[in-house]
């Protein structure tokens, strides 16, 4: 690349013996989709031993419009290469990105796009684990052109492999520590979100591929010690301290550290074998959670973690040694259910010799509820659903299943008990052991059997809209659908919907729903997107009828004179030919035609309407002259008007009043079919045909004949 371009982004590579994976790393840049010219590769080899430095001469030799190699003394750490390199990037972006992993090949078009479209100084672009890593994935669940530090999961990954608007990082002057062995790049990358002005997610596409290397030896995994770890801890705590303002913003990043990296820092912490460095390390980290260790941060963290965090602080190493054992021993845990509440009997619950609080082994708000719906059905005003629902390892002994109706705006909300009903029981229901008991903590009960019953989960309910809010109608809203459960004193409430048979009808087909007093509305049950949960539309607040009915043709019927006939199409369940009425305008004048109408209609589906105008004309509903026709429905909660179209060529009908011609002529150019009534007059006819003026016809008032 020539010295006067500038890239629009630079990805810096610190390399310290990366092979084999060296050349797949420069090549997925090489290979960026993103143009020619666009992308440059500062590799920093960092005095490596074997090979990597002249495969990426190599490189550079075969590739040297993009790669540039900068070959130095092995500094210990990945901290210096990556300085290195960002002193000679020119990009207006910089990218980190490893040497033992690579690059999709559209992530940088797609990240520099999205930030050149935001104006944001930092974009996460999706990682995936390869080889058995395991990629941080709860930031990346949707694009987030704009994310919200604190609102979203963005600060749970803190590595540097993302790309940074270099004038932001310039501006800031941050530089990687080089004193550090490992977090290094933790008080780089928090610095970067706390100042920036926007960040975002590109999270639709595998930007990048973190790689476990075979050999074991990726830097963060090697680096031994809780020393090391502590030291970070403490520098970024005192950076949280110095650039967020207390309260629940700066919790939310403490808690991101203990519950990540002090958790983690437990690990090393139990397998430290001098003993001095061990009780060092256990007082600096019981100083740091009694500094940093709230109740409001302890309810938001895992039981398990709490756990820990709780044994630690009191110095119990050997039973936080016990815990983090079990724990790393695989999923045994045996619930206790007392009082209402849920607990995990892990080691040392309710020991009277140890004395730990019941808050740490409580995980009643961790237990989801497990549910699906069979079916989900509205036939007149009667809506049906039945499935199952259950507190997962929880028996369904003292169990019970409310459906609820809440209000998205207002959060009105109506309650109805649903029967147990054993037929909807899960399909995979555990069976309960034999001999009732639970297994002790520890025990792995063998495939197919588990200490929990849930053969009393099944549900059904019936609702009647036309009554559901205290014996009226359901108003006018959107109404999420929601299940209360209730099992052995423990409430929870779920969404309901997202987890449904394959038969359930997911199309959202409003259907009218009728009264006895008249009342005629429209209820749309549909699945939200992109959750897919039940709601139900009361009103056309989101699924408007107007796009629902068309009028697709009007002719004369061939076998009655004067009666015009409508085609068309009605995608509304509930819906019958009277509901639908032909209505007539003229200057501010309307007459509704109702009871010159027959009609057939299969709903949903099309419908024939036919409108005997001969007969409203003789009636004299309708009077010589112009009108408008149009088609309404005339709901309770929004009557609907359909425009009749004018039909290219249809021809005037003629028909008798009273025994006098009359007739109904199309007018052209109107928004709605338009016809003028008239009656012939006979005398005027033959007049007209013998030219015979009107003076000849009679003789002058008061002449003698």
């Amino acid at each position: 690349m020539p010295e006067t371009a500038v890239p629009d982004v630079t990805v810096i590579v610190g390399a310290y013996n990366a092979m084999p994976y060296m050349t797949r790393c420069v090549m997925s840049v090489v290979e960026q989709t993103i143009g020619d010219g666009r992308v440059e590769l500062v590799a920093v080899d960092d005095g490596s031993t074997d090979g990597t430095g002249a495969e990426l001469d190599r490189l550079a030799e075969k590739f040297p419009e993009v790669v540039r190699v900068v070959h130095q003394a092995n500094s210990g750490g990945p901290s210096a290469p990556r300085n290195a390199g960002l002193d000679l990037a020119r990009g207006r972006y910089v990218f980190f990105l490893d040497a033992d992993d690579h690059l999709g090949p559209e992530a940088l078009e797609r990240m520099v796009a999205m930030a050149d479209a935001q104006g944001s100084d930092v974009v996460l672009g999706k990682m995936v684990g390869i080889g058995g890593r395991n990629a941080p994935r709860s930031m990346f669940r949707r694009n987030q052109p704009k994310a919200d530090l604190f609102a979203s999961r963005v600060y749970w990954t803190l590595s540097p492999l993302k790309l940074f608007r270099r004038e932001m990082i310039e501006r800031l002057g941050l530089r990687f520590r080089t004193d550090l062995r490992v977090g290094e790049d933790q008080p780089f990358v928090a610095m970067a979100y706390l100042r920036a002005a926007v960040i975002s997610v590109v999270a639709d596409y595998d930007c990048y591929y973190w790689v476990e290397r075979e050999d074991g030896n990726n830097v963060t995994l090697t680096t031994r010690g809780t020393h090391p770890r502590l030291r970070f801890l403490s520098l970024m705590f005192d950076l949280l301290s110095r650039e967020v303002a207390a309260g629940p913003n700066r919790d939310l990043l403490v808690r991101r550290h203990l519950e990540v990296d002090l958790n983690g820092v437990l690990h090393h912490l139990v397998r430290e074998t001098d003993p001095e460095r061990r009780e060092s390390a256990a007082t600096e980290t019981r100083r740091m959670l009694d500094r940093w260790y709230t109740d409001e941060i302890a309810a938001r963290l895992a039981p398990m973690t709490r756990l820990r965090l709780h044994l630690a602080g009191r110095g119990m190493l050997e039973e936080l040694r016990e815990v983090i054992a079990f724990d790393r021993s695989g999923p045994k845990e045996r619930v206790v259910v007392d009082g209402g509440r849920a607990f995990g009997a892990y080691p040392y619950f309710r020991d009277p010799s140890r004395a730990v609080p019941d808050s740490c082994y409580d995980i009643t708000d961790r237990l989801p509820v497990r549910h699906r719906l069979d079916i989900a059905a509205l036939a007149g005003t009667c809506l049906r659903l039945s499935g199952h629902a259950y507190i997962d390892r929880v028996d369904t002994r003292e169990a019970a299943v409310d459906v609820v109706l809440r209000e998205r705006g207002s959060r009105t909300e109506y309650r109805f008990p649903a029967d147990l009903d054993p037929a909807h029981a899960p399909e995979q229901a555990e069976p309960v052991r034999t001999d009732g008991e639970h297994p002790t903590a520890g025990e792995n009960p063998p495939p197919g059997e588990h200490p929990y019953d849930y053969g009393l989960a099944g549900f059904s309910a019936r609702i009647d809209i036309a009554t559901a809010a205290d014996g009226r109608h359901l108003p006018r809203g959107l109404w999420d659908v929601h299940l209360r459960v209730r099992g052995q004193g423990i409430e929870k409430e779920v969404r309901v919907g997202n987890r449904r048979a394959e038969g359930v009808d997911t199309r959202p087909l409003p259907r009218l729903t009728r009264t006895a007093d008249g009342t005629t509305r429209t209820v749309t049950p549909y699945y939200t997107t992109p959750q897919g949960d039940l709601t139900l539309d009361v009103g056309q607040l989101r699924h408007p009828l107007r796009s629902r009915v068309r009028v697709r043709g009007t002719a004369w019927a061939a076998d009655a004179p004067g009666v015009l006939v409508l085609t068309g199409h009605a995608d509304i369940a509930g819906l019958t030919a009277a509901d639908l009425v032909v209505r007539a305008d003229r200057a501010g004048h309307t007459v509704g035609l109702g009871a010159f109408q027959t009609g057939v209609l299969t709903a949903p589906g099309p419908f024939e309407l036919r409108v005997d105008l001969a007969r409203a004309v003789a009636s004299r509903s309708l009077e010589t002259g112009e009108w408008e026709l149009s088609l309404v429905l005339p709901l309770t909660d929004a009557p609907l008007t359909f425009p009749v179209p004018d039909e290219p060529g249809l021809p005037p009908a003629r028909f008798r009043q009273r025994a006098l011609p009359a007739y109904a002529k199309p007018l052209p150019g109107r928004d709605s079919l338009t016809l003028r009534f008239g009656v012939l007059d006979p005398v005027a006819g033959v007049r007209r045909r013998l030219r015979i003026p009107r003076s000849r016809t009679l003789p002058p008032r008061g002449s003698r004949l």
